[in-house]
């Protein structure tokens, strides 16, 4: 089987594991509130890797976009935690439905870019990168974040 088939077959797996999960044992559409094995809130990993990640990928982007060396690494470098993030997301039973496996899935392939610009030095291609993820945090809170 090639590369691409195989990745085609395990996302279309995952797809369908999630589904399932978020069917069978949460309320869909529901925000997971933790993991089943793994002890970290949910909302803990948006507090503690999402947002400062974010938020330092977009004041790095303002303008110019990073100045130096240490510029372009640290927007590697917070890419990086929010690209893990995405896999972590689909895992230990925390995904309830396709909309969030679709903006993990969007988180994934945003950041990655996000990752690949900043190898690049690419500041252009770094923003739409990041619009991709921006986006992907919508849809999901869109979805799935109670409102205060």
């Amino acid at each position: 089987m090639s590369k691409k088939v195989n990745i085609g077959v395990a996302l279309i797996g995952a797809l369908g594991l999630c589904l399932f999960v978020g069917t069978a044992g949460e309320k869909a559409g529901a925000q997971v509130a933790k993991g089943k094995t793994r002890p970290a809130a949910t909302r803990f990993l948006m507090k503690g890797i999402t947002q400062p990640n974010c938020r330092g990928i977009g004041e790095l982007l303002k303008e110019s976009g990073p100045a130096d060396d240490k510029g372009w690494e640290t927007l590697a470098c917070h890419a990086s935690c929010l690209n893990e993030l995405s896999f972590s997301l689909m895992q230990d039973g925390r995904c309830p439905d396709a909309v969030w496996a679709g903006a993990a899935k969007s988180l994934g392939e945003g950041s990655g870019a996000v990752i690949a610009a900043a190898d690049k030095k690419d500041v252009d291609g770094a923003k739409a990168a990041f619009k991709t993820v921006t986006d992907a945090c919508k849809s999901c809170h869109d979805a799935h974040k109670k409102p205060k």
